[in-house]
């Protein structure tokens, strides 16, 4: 047996997001990388929404988009592989909730609920966030976050101003830059 087939294998969901240069070209790229990863495997991608800044609201309106991932990585592991897709994006860290080319969170990992000082699952923000919620919920209906579905979440969430801007299944395959 090979080791992926002695691999365990675990479900994430992850959002995607970003609002400088070709923010959607940049989370295509983002999800080509992750799932070039050889223990990560994408396996449903959300519509892409453009949204309004949320936290610091002054900025360019975003792209976000979730996905759903299978990994044989443990959940700060899955984090660091999020943040090496970043750094080698070029991603730089100025300012809390401003700017970026790109964002990865990782969301979900089974149902895991845990908090360390590099991650907390599931992400403590995401039941507040209609640009997490919306596009999650078309991929992860039924995950229960702090006792609720995803989708009971997203019926509720803030959407003033989100729209779907392109609604195929795999958008993301053919607006890819080159990797």
């Amino acid at each position: 047996m090979s080791r992926i087939d002695d691999a365990v294998w675990h479900q994430a969901a992850i959002g995607l997001g970003g609002n400088i240069g070709d923010a959607a070209a940049a989370i295509a790229e983002a999800l080509v990388r992750l799932d070039a990863h050889p223990d990560v495997t994408v396996l449903a991608v959300s519509s892409l929404y453009r949204t309004p800044p949320w936290g610091k609201t002054d900025q360019d309106w975003f792209f976000n988009a979730c996905a759903v991932v299978q990994t044989t990585l443990e959940p700060v592991a899955l984090l660091e592989a999020c943040l090496d897709v970043e750094k080698a994006m070029k991603r730089q860290r100025l300012e809390r909730w401003g700017p970026r080319t790109i964002d990865l969170d990782v969301l979900t990992y089974d149902r895991i609920t845990m908090e360390t000082a590099a991650l907390t699952l599931p992400h403590p923000r995401m039941t507040e966030r209609g640009f997490v919620l919306l596009p999650l919920a078309e991929i992860l209906p039924d995950h229960i976050v702090a006792g609720r579905s995803v989708a009971a979440w997203a019926e509720t969430a803030d959407a003033a101003g989100i729209e779907m801007v392109d609604g195929r299944e795999d958008w993301w395959r053919d607006r890819t830059a080159t990797v």
